[in-house]
């Protein structure tokens, strides 16, 4: 039975650890903190408490793995909290684990294009913030020990839409002059394609796009979600405040992965919230009918 040891167990990090368990596979979930691992308890597999930052705790806890999928969040910290978990951490999963399959979950924020264009894994990379370039710099780390890279668009799934909860709030705004494409992944299609690619024939020292079919602009997203739930579509405003992903516009593309075999679950925005997210916000959502 291969092992599989997922280094950051938290919303993607579950459902991928979900799936190879139900394919037969030893897995074993990490977490940062006791109080996430005594959540986690009730799983069909040992979750336990590692801090992947901690290079003493890493070394303590026994154990080997025929793959290692670094996962692991910044929750929510700035730029220190993305060199102690993504660089530090990486390198210190690299250094316990010599010889092992790597693959980490970087993102397509490392695209910084504005003009709407397609970017595919050859694309430019040039990111404005640091917290992008800790993501480039941890993701030359992995590969050049052999490791892939799995770069995440905007995540959303059952109980998470960014999108969707500004909505609700009536905190969304729409503005023309500063529309941009959004580009998702549901969290389930995440974790088929991290399946995929540590259960597939290895590709290391690749990078891999993980996102859905469609990128869509931002204000047909508002659009839909007015029709589809029968409310007043966001007011028509500039937009102010800067993005939490930086000032970017792009298309990415899902055409490598998809060369793979890879088929996203849920390849559309609408989709995705139709089967999986809007009832899930049911309680926030009266009369809803999906």
């Amino acid at each position: 039975m291969p092992r599989i040891l997922i280094a950051g167990c938290g919303y993607v990090g579950q459902a991928t650890a979900d799936l190879f368990h139900a394919a037969g596979w030893d897995a074993e979930g990490w977490t940062a903190t006791e109080k996430s691992a005594a959540a986690l308890s009730a799983k069909p597999y040992p979750i336990c408490q590692v801090d992947i930052s901690n290079r003493d705790q890493i070394a303590e806890r026994p154990g080997i793995f025929d793959a290692v999928v670094h996962c692991a969040s910044s929750r929510g910290g700035g730029l220190t909290s993305y060199r102690q978990i993504y660089l530090n951490g990486a390198r210190n999963l690299l250094d316990r684990f010599v010889g092992t399959k790597m693959l980490f979950t970087s993102s397509t924020s490392v695209y910084a294009q504005r003009d709407g264009s397609w970017v595919s894994e050859e694309s430019e990379t040039k990111p404005a913030r640091e917290t992008g370039r800790v993501l480039l710099e941890t993701e030359k780390v992995i590969l050049s020990r052999s490791g892939a890279v799995a770069r995440l668009s905007g995540i959303y799934g059952p109980g998470r839409s960014a999108l969707l909860t500004k909505f609700l709030a009536n905190t969304a705004i729409v503005d023309p002059e500063n529309d941009r494409f959004v580009n998702q992944v549901h969290r389930d299609d995440i974790a088929s394609a991290l399946f995929l690619l540590v259960s597939g024939e290895w590709q290391e020292r690749q990078i891999y796009n993980v996102v859905d079919d469609q990128p869509i602009p931002q204000s047909d997203c508002y659009r839909w979600l007015a029709q589809k739930l029968n409310r007043p579509l966001p007011p028509i405003l500039e937009l102010t405040e800067q993005r939490k992903r930086g000032d970017t516009n792009k298309r990415v593309s899902n055409a490598k992965l998809r060369s793979l075999g890879w088929t996203p679950q849920y390849p559309t925005f609408a989709e995705g919230m139709e089967r999986s997210v809007l009832r899930s916000f049911a309680d926030a959502i009266p009369n809803l009918s999906c």
